[in-house]
């Protein structure tokens, strides 16, 4: 059942009330911070996890042996964030995912990197990117939309969490919740094209558009239900957050709990997670550690959470030992900062 604190977070705007900038800046540190935690564990069972770490589970950042790395999703994240940067157009994005794309083929920048974030080494990592967005960017040249609820021509059968781990800066750029929303689910769906990949990356973005100007995450989470619903095609993923809703209310936090929820693989069960994590957490730092310490798609659904409670609680409230820890932080609060200038 959720705590009392967990209760709170679904009233409370948070711990950086009126402050866009400590909001859009734990939004994209969150993200990191949970990307970091879960990917030492990523692909474990969750009773392999327990005999790995204890009972408790991976707890920090730290602790996993991969010292703070980052994977796709971050890196995508940002190449998201790009996009919105360079031209905010669908066509912008698709060209900074192309750029990612170029990441995961070089071992280190060129000598004359096209733009500033394609010059930062550690975005060279290639570390198990998820097979329908580097087939979705390598194997298909710009496509436009298809009206919501249809299959999208490319990967029209996927709908992998790799459409809701790097949505979060369309609903950080001031966008408005309707057009987050359409904006993240058109942009999905270059890589993916099932309507729930798609639609559900455009719920996430309009819950973080909503979350960082302030309205409390339950009521965020109320309005893109009904939001999302309005939606064809938008019935798993509906169905997912209304399950993420009544798992909180119901039921003792825990890993076992979670994995009642999902297990993240699918977009609608990363984006369920995290609402799950951010709703039954008493604070940043229990949402991401329940986030990540399940049998699924840890780094996936830690890297979404994060994004979450980050632009909840803030910058400031997000575990400040693990930002000492996490790669690429300077680079991220940059990107955050550049966001919040052009809106």
């Amino acid at each position: 059942m959720t705590t009392d604190a967990g209760a709170g977070a679904g009233t409370r705007t948070g711990g950086a009330a009126g402050d866009r900038r400590e909001r859009v800046r734990g939004s994209l540190l969150g993200g990191a911070l949970g990307d970091a935690l879960g990917w030492p564990i990523e692909f474990q069972r969750l009773d392999a996890i327990h005999d790995r770490f204890g009972p408790q589970g991976l707890t920090d950042v730290a602790a996993g042996g991969r010292h703070g790395e980052v994977t796709d999703d971050t890196q995508m994240t940002l190449f998201t964030a790009e996009g919105l940067l360079r031209g905010g157009t669908r066509e912008a994005v698709h060209r900074a995912y192309l750029r990612w794309m170029l990441t995961q083929r070089l071992s280190q920048p060129e000598r004359e990197p096209d733009g500033w974030l394609l010059a930062q080494p550690f975005l060279y990592a290639s570390r198990a990117p998820g097979m329908a967005c580097t087939t979705g960017l390598a194997g298909h040249s710009y496509v436009p939309p298809v009206p919501f609820g249809e299959d999208g021509p490319v990967n029209p059968n996927s709908k992998g969490c790799g459409t809701v781990m790097r949505s979060a800066p369309f609903g950080l750029a001031g966008l408005g919740v309707e057009r987050a929303f359409e904006f993240a689910a058109e942009c999905a769906q270059l890589t993916h094209g099932h309507p729930t990949g798609y639609l559900a990356a455009g719920a996430f973005a309009a819950l973080i558009e909503r979350v960082t100007g302030g309205v409390g995450l339950r009521r965020a989470v109320e309005e893109t239900i009904d939001q999302t619903a309005a939606y064809p095609g938008s019935g798993e993923t509906v169905t997912a957050l209304r399950r993420a809703v009544e798992t909180a209310d119901t039921s003792e936090a825990s890993a076992w709990t979670v994995e009642r929820v999902g297990l993240g693989w699918i977009a609608e069960e990363c984006l369920a997670i995290a609402v799950y994590c951010a709703l039954a957490g008493a604070d940043a730092r229990q949402a991401l550690i329940l986030s990540v310490n399940h049998s699924g798609d840890s780094d996936s659904t830690g890297a979404v959470c994060g994004n979450l409670v980050g632009a909840l609680y803030g910058e400031s409230a997000l575990p400040a030992d693990w930002l000492t820890v996490v790669e690429g932080t300077d680079v991220i609060r940059r990107v955050a900062d550049d966001l919040l200038a052009v809106r």
